[in-house]
């Protein structure tokens, strides 16, 4: 694991100053597997509290779209992943606080808000949606990343 170190000096009275170290480190969360050495991502990293979220398709653990042409299913395997992810740091799709969806068709995008709904119980996270000519993983309609903000941040 590596980390990062962030020093502060306070002011506390006129006469007083303190030095405050805080040193933070940067969780890999991998889902559980092993994760190939070669790659230059992670499905989601923690530091403290919160936990940014990879881009993520609708992919099986084979990476082979779990349902071709149907923009609504892929959105939810996206949200089954992620909350595979969260739960390995305690956390949930509720503590998500921000997503981006980038996707290659308008037909039927509507349909995902009816997902998220199903994922985000009590949440209503902060959301950019961004329409591409296309995305690397060949028939997937949609990608997602987030962050999400772990309500425990001993978990």
């Amino acid at each position: 694991m590596k980390g990062f170190t962030f020093t502060a000096l306070l002011k506390i009275k006129p006469t007083t100053i303190k030095t405050i170290t805080m040193t933070q480190i940067r969780e890999k969360i991998t889902g559980a597997k092993e994760w190939p050495a070669h790659l230059t991502y992670v499905p989601a990293l923690r530091v403290g509290n919160m936990v940014w979220l990879s881009g993520t398709t609708g992919t099986d653990d084979a990476g082979k779209i779990t349902a071709p042409g149907n923009i609504e299913e892929q959105t939810r395997q996206i949200f089954r992943k992620f909350e595979k992810l969260l739960n390995e740091v305690g956390g949930t799709c509720d503590d998500i606080v921000q997503t981006h969806d980038f996707f290659t068709t308008t037909e039927n995008y509507k349909s995902t808000a009816a997902v998220r709904r199903e994922f985000f119980k009590t949440a209503q996270p902060t959301s950019a949606g961004v329409l591409v000519a296309g995305l690397l993983r060949k028939d997937a309609l949609i990608e997602i990343s987030a962050v999400a903000v772990l309500r425990d941040a001993s978990s």
